[in-house]
């Protein structure tokens, strides 16, 4: 479904990914860890195509296509679609009309997917305006339940969301993943699903919903430890981040400061 190859990306001046390398398949679901600053929102935006994001060396590979300077909308018609951290305030342009809009042309009933995320009566909203952070995601949800993308980029889908929001975001994105949309029949819903997953988690309770089948952590613009998600996600909750700092450290020489992250993040 992907394939990254010594992925290097600018901002600005500053240079934030440092050679990523990562490969998810179909119907797979990665999940990155890592502190804050050390590059993963970073690495989402550039496969999205976002323009202040500079690509100075290595390519994105999409199903096969090079997309690595290709438009945003281009690859949200090749079916990438993304759940932003802080979506923006679109004012003028109403909840409904973008729903509509995500379905690239295809007949979706706005009414019964709106309904699924408990979302009906924001339809006449514009977009994001007066949201509370629960609200934000789902109408996040929904739009990539109209979209249907075949490779979705979670970024943080827990960040200020309360636990009863969160039980039915983490349930819709397993839903997304599993291939459970719009018009799918049980009997597909019963093979396994062809739509895969970047998730960037900050707590982990996103584990809680979704069935990811590889796991990293990201420190100053490079991948390490590649693990079990679950048991990544236990070592940081007991260690912190210093672990998986040694370990990059170790395999690149590089010297690292261990001094900030002496509780887990």
């Amino acid at each position: 479904m992907l394939e990254i190859k010594n992925l290097h990306v600018n901002i600005g001046d500053k240079e934030v990914l440092k050679g990523i390398d990562l490969i998810i398949e179909d119907g797979e679901t990665f999940i990155l860890f890592g502190p804050n600053g050390s590059g993963k929102t970073t690495l989402l935006m550039t496969l999205m195509g976002f323009g202040n994001y500079t690509v100075t060396e290595g390519q994105i590979i999409y199903k096969g296509q090079d997309i690595t300077y290709a438009p945003m909308y281009e690859r949200a018609r090749l079916g990438i679609g993304m759940s932003f951290q802080r979506p923006p305030t679109i004012h003028g342009l109403k909840t409904s009309h973008l729903v509509k809009m995500c379905g690239q042309g295809r007949d979706v009933d706005v009414e019964g997917l709106a309904k699924k995320v408990n979302f009906s009566s924001f339809l006449d909203r514009d977009i994001n305006a007066g949201f509370s952070g629960g609200e934000i995601k789902r109408s996040e949800m929904l739009q990539l339940m109209a979209q249907r993308p075949d490779l979705i980029l979670f970024d943080e889908p827990e960040s200020g969301v309360d636990l009863e929001n969160m039980a039915l975001i983490g349930k819709t994105a397993k839903n997304l993943l599993d291939g459970l949309t719009e018009g799918c029949t049980m009997k597909k819903a019963m093979q396994r699903s062809s739509t895969s997953g970047l998730i960037i988690t900050h707590t982990g309770h996103i584990l809680e919903y979704v069935n990811a089948d590889r796991g990293q952590v990201m420190y100053n613009g490079k991948l390490c430890c590649e693990a079990n998600p679950r048991d990544i996600l236990d070592h940081i909750s007991n260690h912190g981040y210093q672990e998986c700092l040694r370990c990059l450290s170790a395999e690149t020489g590089e010297i690292l400061d261990l001094s900030s992250f002496n509780e887990a993040s």
